[in-house]
């Protein structure tokens, strides 16, 4: 802790004097909320600190490191891995929002800059208008993502499927150091360039990529940028159990061509593709021939729908949603109908009403931080090889069983969602739900009208305590299989079993950068 409450206000003082009183939040109400997130809390920090500018981060990183104060950045605030939650209360909380400008479109050279604490949404509406995205342009959260989030934490969704995570479109950081000195990665470190590429020599911007904040704070990022596709279409499959639906996923996800994918298991899939009347069956048998390569590919579909009777509208135990993009209709074409030879074997078409919805609709607000009946939501997730899906979800199986009669007696329930993400990987999200009260991060969040439209319910800490213990047993289960990790923060087993060198390496960039820990303690599991 600090040493005393004059040091603290001492640290307030500077801290006020450089960035102003209304950016440094000391209220009781603030720390709370700043320090949680949508599963935890841990310490409050002495302050919730807001720069506005690379030169106001420059100053609270000299003021933090002269007092021996820890800085632990925060971005959207959709973290569940304790990301941004202070190990310390020996720390200041940097809230990164006031960090919103977009700094440069530069269309001649084909990048982004901005501020750390910009949404995809905000940044995906301004090139949007100049007719440019990023390859990787945000998860299904963007209205409420950071970039700054998703660098540090590593995200994936919108166009995962064909251009990978969101560290695989960035080019260049400006990373703001304990003691204030500023690091340039890419081509931006050389003094007569510009930030507009990322390999020269050893890649130093991807260092500072899922690095849970623990190296540095991100004051400026630069993203490529593409023309974005005008043609879009959609497909989707369901199946009847887990390993067809993987077997299909992955012989879609090895033909490259889907921009975005997601599967729902039973529990998701209950209300969505369900029972329908005529007319919604219908309007679902015009988007499925609208989005066939010509009128005879449409109607062999029709057909095949006609014999299949009405199962293909109903809600089969798993399904798979894809998004495809592209600069022509032939084009878009061409890449649903592949994705179609590699799902036909394995599953079912059905109407494609979510992944329309979806894409015309890609930023949803953040109202699945609560269950649909009001519960307390956490998720995990972990990426595997393909061939390790069908042995990883038995065993997972094999624990919900284990577990089937405490959970019901403590209102505990589960589900999942799955991605795949470029042309081999595929990541496995199991989901709890449970009853149990509400937190200041659910009432800040989400709005009084949609709060109250859902049951409250009492504190229920069994509840929450077996949702602990069975989500370390599944990282436990992630790890035997193989799996990695995107938002690390402080939950997943970053240094655990790791390669001697390799963990060598990483602490020791850590100590030569943050020679006193003071970013981010605890992040990575570095230093805990």
């Amino acid at each position: 802790m600090v040493a005393n409450e004059s040091q603290a206000a001492d640290i307030i003082g500077q801290l006020t004097a450089a960035i102003g009183s209304e950016h440094v939040l000391t209220s009781d109400a603030d720390r709370d909320f700043y320090a949680m997130d949508v599963y935890n809390q841990r310490e409050l920090p002495i302050a919730v600190v807001q720069p506005g500018s690379l030169d106001e981060a420059v100053e609270i990183s000299r003021i933090a490191s002269a007092a021996g104060v820890a800085l632990v950045p925060r971005g959207g605030g959709a973290s569940y891995t304790d990301a941004y939650l202070p190990a310390t209360s020996n720390s200041l909380l940097v809230d990164t929002s006031r960090m919103n400008r977009i700094l440069e479109i530069n269309e001649e050279d084909m990048y982004v800059t901005v501020e750390p604490g910009v949404t995809w949404a905000d940044m995906t509406a301004a090139l949007n208008d100049k007719g440019l995205r990023t390859p990787f342009w945000g998860p299904f959260s963007g209205l409420a993502a950071t970039v700054g989030g998703s660098m540090a934490q590593n995200s994936v969704s919108l166009g995962s499927g064909t251009h990978g995570i969101s560290a695989d479109s960035v080019l260049c950081f400006d990373i703001v150091l304990p003691g204030g000195k500023v690091l340039k990665t890419g081509s931006a470190a050389i003094g007569t360039s510009t930030p507009f590429f990322r390999g020269y020599g050893p890649d130093l911007t991807g260092l500072f990529t899922g690095d849970a904040g623990v190296l540095g704070l991100k004051a400026r990022i630069t993203f490529r940028l593409i023309k974005n596709p005008t043609f879009k279409m959609s497909c989707s499959f369901g199946f009847d159990d887990f390993d067809k639906m993987a077997a299909g996923a992955a012989a879609a996800a090895r033909q490259g061509v889907a921009s975005d994918n997601f599967g729902l298991d039973p529990k998701l899939q209950q209300g969505q593709l369900g029972s329908q009347d005529t007319s919604a069956k219908m309007e679902a048998a015009k988007a499925v021939y609208a989005n066939s390569r010509n009128p005879v590919d449409g109607l062999t579909k029709l057909i095949k729908m006609a014999i299949a009777g009405e199962r293909f509208l109903k809600a089969f135990p798993y399904a798979m949603h894809f998004n495809v993009e592209a600069y022509s209709k032939a084009e878009a074409a061409t890449k649903l109908d592949l994705i179609r030879q590699a799902c036909e074997p394995h599953g079912t078409e059905i109407a494609n009403t979510i992944p329309t919805v979806l894409m015309a609709n890609p930023f949803i607000p953040l109202y699945p931080i609560l269950g649909p009946r009001g519960q307390r939501w956490v998720p995990q997730h972990g990426i595997m090889a393909f061939s390790k899906l069908p042995a990883f979800h038995a065993k997972l199986h094999d624990l919900y069983n284990e577990y089937a009669d405490r959970m019901a007696q403590h209102k505990v329930e589960y589900a999942a969602m799955f991605t795949s993400i470029g042309t081999n990987g595929f990541l496995y999200e199991p989901v709890f739900y449970w009853e149990d009260d509400r937190t200041a991060f659910h009432k800040r969040y989400l709005p009084q009208e949609y709060l109250d439209m859902l049951p409250e319910y009492a504190a229920n800490p069994e509840g929450r305590a077996l949702v602990k213990e069975m989500k370390a047993r599944i990282i436990d289960i992630f790890h035997e299989f193989g799996a990695i990790h995107m938002q690390i923060g402080k939950s997943y087993p970053y240094m655990r079993g790791r390669n001697e060198q390799a963990a060598e390496l990483i602490q020791s960039i850590k100590k030569h950068v943050d020679p006193d820990g003071l970013m981010n303690p605890g992040g990575l599991g570095i230093g805990e």
